[in-house]
């Protein structure tokens, strides 16, 4: 078995442009590897707001992924919404629905709510709101998502990251024999990953 780390944070600009490519990598990976997903955790807990020319520059990477790759967004969230940096609170409900079977449900959804529909996920009231809407037990989401559980292992999951041999987010690395070997990343197309995938696999069988 090979296991295929995928590395990414749920409010990770490049990653909502990766995810039309991802999708299909993973529909399309070799029999016997398994993908397992890794929080990168972009920025800490912070309840305070974020600098306005923070807010420029993450908007500006908006604007420059849609022109390389006509990735949508809602450039309205900055006029609608006072964000604070953190990604973490997401991150969090992210470990906390796949306690419920629902990691990929809420990876969308908070996708999607930031976006395309302007709505902040670093807010507790909107993470409950968008469990609520994939159909998990909000009183147990709260729960875990408060959970001193879901905060270590968010850690272990960053930790683990940053010892990889990766740069930034997204980012794919295999397991080959107990050794990482970090993959080319096509935003827009998947097929030179899954040979390269193929390629590495092969070495060992």
């Amino acid at each position: 078995m090979y296991i295929l780390y995928y590395y990414h944070d749920p409010m990770c600009s490049w990653c909502w442009a990766y995810k039309p490519t991802a999708t299909k990598l993973f529909a399309r990976l070799p029999k016997g590897v398994r993908r397992v997903n890794i929080l990168g955790g972009l920025a800490a807990d912070d309840d305070r707001p974020m600098p306005e020319d923070q807010q420029q520059a993450i908007a500006g990477h908006w604007h420059r992924i849609h022109d390389l790759l006509g990735t949508r967004f809602n450039f309205s969230f900055w006029e609608k919404c006072a964000p604070c940096r953190s990604t973490y609170p997401a991150c969090r409900a992210v470990i906390a629905a796949a306690r419920q079977g629902r990691e990929e449900a809420m990876i969308e959804a908070i996708q999607r709510a930031f976006y395309l529909h302007a709505i902040d996920p670093s807010e507790p009231a909107e993470l409950l709101m968008l469990a609520e809407r994939i159909g998990l037990d909000s009183q147990q989401f709260a729960a875990d998502v408060a959970s001193s559980a879901a905060n270590h292992e968010l850690h272990r999951q960053v930790r683990f990251a940053r010892q990889s041999p990766i740069r930034g987010f997204p980012s794919l690395a295999i397991e080959v024999d107990g050794r990482l070997h970090p993959l080319d990343l096509d935003y827009r197309h998947h097929e030179p990953t899954v040979k390269q995938i193929e390629e590495l696999c092969s070495i060992r069988r």
